[in-house]
């Protein structure tokens, strides 16, 4: 096994003619972190999609740096984005998410310690998935 520390410059950067970019995953394994900066997952999933492989054809600028392709996902993606009941939409992405989870796509970090501390008359609700401001509009204070 080799293990290669890429300066982030030069992993996330768009030269083409370099092969340590994150777009070119010249690799069996490499870590990094992505995350969901909307509320609805439709951008971060089209990360899996066959349409969004990166490859020279299209300068490496496709999303789905792994290059996995699935049609069973690709179909789910396609009617995820016409559905209009929130609760079958819901649906269409837990089961694209347990694709890419159960074909060892990527391995999922669920949480990373953290440290957070507030005054035991404070009442908020901290999440593992978001910072610890998230609901900041709900705290509140015991008298």
């Amino acid at each position: 096994m080799e293990l290669k520390s890429v300066t982030a410059s030069v992993y996330f950067s768009s030269d083409v003619a370099n092969p340590d970019t994150y777009t070119k995953f010249y690799s069996d394994l490499q870590m990094y972190n992505i995350g969901m900066g909307q509320p609805d997952p439709g951008f971060l999933m089209r990360s899996f999609l066959s349409w969004e492989i990166a490859s020279k054809e299209n300068k490496w600028q496709g999303r789905n740096i792994t290059r996995w392709r699935n049609d069973a996902y690709d179909r789910a993606y396609r009617a995820a984005e016409g559905e209009l009941n929130p609760v079958k939409r819901a649906a269409l992405f837990i089961a694209m998410n347990d694709m890419v989870v159960e074909d060892r796509v990527v391995i999922p970090v669920v949480h990373r310690p953290g440290v957070a501390a507030m005054s035991h008359k404070l009442k908020a609700t901290l999440s593992g998935w978001d910072n610890a401001f998230w609901n900041l509009k709900d705290w509140y204070r015991e008298a």
